[in-house]
């Protein structure tokens, strides 16, 4: 598995601990949260990384 992708994974899963550890989801609706999260996730990080960075220029 590549770098950005275990990073993606991990902040995943500290995400939904954190939600579990608040009530905000079971342990029953884990499948469904952790998908939507990851996908929350990597499609945050890697448009992240196709972006410019703050005060670049484009082109």
């Amino acid at each position: 598995m590549a770098s950005m992708d275990e990073q993606i994974l991990r902040a995943t899963k500290e995400i939904v601990v954190k939600f579990i550890e608040g009530g905000r989801v079971s342990p029953a609706g884990f499948p469904d949260f952790f998908k939507t999260i990851y996908q929350t996730v990597q499609s945050t990080a890697k448009g992240a990384s196709d972006s410019p960075e703050p005060g670049e220029k484009e082109g």
